[in-house]
């Protein structure tokens, strides 16, 4: 279960709008989204679980410590030599700081909204994993699911949309509503691929999300039944000892 963490990842995708709206110059109109209709279904597979009680224990213990916000006891779960903090700028964690400041500043763990901590709690949550491409033993989360990237990447040129517009069921049969409620009528039921996601602005964390299903219909799903892919990761490494966190993707001034 990712609930909060997608809720999180998507609730940015929603309030961008009336933030690119401000930005634009006076008197100028920002340009409108791109038209919504039925586009080629992409098939995808979302991550597997990784089968290791080890690592179940550790995510259990990880979240137990969030929900504490207990810094002490989180620098015992963190390495302490050797933390990454991959962006686009490169590898920007600050050598002279242990594994738990560069955490706490990739996730923004001081902000006084608590959002961090509640990022860590989501990630604790996550089950799935894959090893990292460009760390040797590295172990990150969520993985990403599998799909054909040239098919994707064809959808997005086709639609004139971006990454950030799309997600994927968790799982199969989701319900897509005619409403943003959960006893409107069901109009159709997602398989497994691509949906494209239409939110609408706003201030407060969506509890349903506004999709383009394959079709071209327009309805409303749960916010913790689609899942946006290119999310931040948090990155695992096991030796002796046990599992750390040993790295962190993403993350930044954002937090």
């Amino acid at each position: 279960m990712r609930r909060m963490h997608l809720i999180l990842a998507l609730a940015l995708i929603a309030c961008a709008t009336p933030a690119v709206a401000q930005n634009q110059p006076r008197g100028q109109q920002p340009p409108p989204p791109p038209k919504a209709g039925p586009y080629k279904p992409i098939t995808v597979t979302p991550p597997q679980a990784l089968n290791d009680p080890s690592f179940e224990a550790f995510r259990k213990q990880m979240g137990e410590t969030a929900q504490r916000k207990d810094r002490a006891a989180l620098a015992k779960l963190v390495v302490g030599q050797g933390f990454f903090w991959l962006r686009d700028q490169g590898d920007r964690a600050d050598k002279r700081k242990s594994g738990v400041d560069n955490l706490a500043a990739a996730l923004g763990l001081g902000n006084k909204d608590g959002a961090g901590w509640d990022m860590l709690a989501s990630f604790a949550e996550e089950p799935t994993g894959a090893p990292s491409p460009d760390r040797k033993g590295a172990i990150c989360a969520p993985a990403d699911p599998s799909f054909d990237g040239r098919a994707f990447n064809d959808l997005l040129q086709s639609t004139g949309t971006d990454v950030s517009d799309w997600g994927y069921p968790v799982s199969g049969d989701i319900e897509v509503h005619s409403a943003a409620q959960a006893n409107a009528p069901v109009i159709e039921k997602l398989g497994s691929a691509f949906v494209r996601v239409t939110p609408e602005s706003g201030a407060n964390v969506p509890a349903f999300l506004r999709i383009v299903t394959p079709g071209g219909k327009v309805g409303y799903v749960s916010v913790d039944s689609i899942a946006p892919i290119g999310n931040d990761q948090i990155c695992y490494v096991k030796d002796a000892s046990g599992w750390k966190i040993g790295g962190y993707i993403g993350g930044g001034d954002s937090q």
